[in-house]
């Protein structure tokens, strides 16, 4: 029995045990990437940050540093594996509700100066996905999450050190294809407005065009010249003879056979 106010040996050893061999804590949050990445969130795959100049002080080159990827609702109560045995793989997602992937150490993750920012992709590797033989698999998520991740640094002893938890990263949802609007003929009232604006529009250009067709081809057939009627053939002599015969002239009457002649100045004594 020990006096009030104070505490059992046993149990203050068993805490500082307890404080000793838990992981430490690395100020670091895993982050989806800023950068302007084509596909950085996919139904299937997801792009983070990857950490610099983060696990130096933390990790020996020795240690391994994983990539724990869970979903939201199993983060609260998540605990660190203490062997390779207890870490799920890839195909237990569905079970074991995390599974670990990206295994790589130290020198992956150089703290070098004026060193290019590199991304890591979650999800990217679709050749692994039934094959149980390996230690781990980048294959892609089969669910729209959410999820969390943070990294987790392991040595010989089970877990060593280990970041923060993310914030929820939510795939995008791919449409179900019965879902998908094939009829080309609905559209929504906006489209249907502007459909029917254009569609006036184009209408009075038709008219203006026609109209100004109309216009030019009446002006045209204004100035051109007459064109004079050939004659027919074998109309041509009559027609000759009808304007320039000229009818003969009537003969002088005969004078009257009573009437003296009148002699001529050549004939007289």
């Amino acid at each position: 029995v020990y006096p009030a106010g104070h505490s059992d040996p046993l149990v203050l050893l068993c805490c500082c045990v307890t404080t000793w061999l838990s992981s430490k804590t690395i100020p670091y949050t895993p982050q989806i990437t800023a950068k302007s990445l084509e596909g950085k969130l996919t139904a299937t795959t997801f792009t983070l940050d990857q950490p610099i100049c983060i696990f130096d002080q933390y990790v020996n080159s020795t240690d391994d540093i994983w990539l724990v990827v869970a979903f939201t609702n199993v983060t609260s109560h998540f605990k660190n594996p203490t062997s390779k045995i207890q870490i799920p793989p890839y195909q237990k997602l569905s079970t074991a509700l995390h599974y670990m992937t990206l295994k790589t150490s130290l020198a992956f993750y150089p703290c070098a100066e004026n060193r290019a920012t590199s991304v890591l992709r979650v999800g990217s590797d679709t050749s692994c996905k039934d094959d149980h033989s390996l230690e781990y698999c980048n294959g892609p998520l089969p669910h729209p999450g959410p999820y969390r991740v943070k990294f987790l640094i392991l040595d010989t002893n089970g877990s060593k050190a280990e970041t923060r938890w993310s914030q929820q990263i939510m795939l995008k949802q791919g449409r179900k294809a019965s879902s998908i609007d094939t009829w080309p003929g609905r559209r929504s009232g906006t489209m249907v407005v502007i459909t029917s604006i254009l569609s006036s529009f184009i209408g009075i250009l038709v008219i203006l065009f026609l109209c100004t067709v109309a216009y030019d081809f009446k002006l045209w057939r204004r100035e051109e010249p007459a064109v004079p009627e050939e004659p027919r053939a074998g109309s041509f002599r009559e027609r000759e003879y009808d304007t320039h015969h000229i009818p003969p002239s009537p003969a002088p009457p005969q004078p009257p056979s009573d009437m003296p002649r009148p002699h001529s100045p050549a004939a007289s004594p």
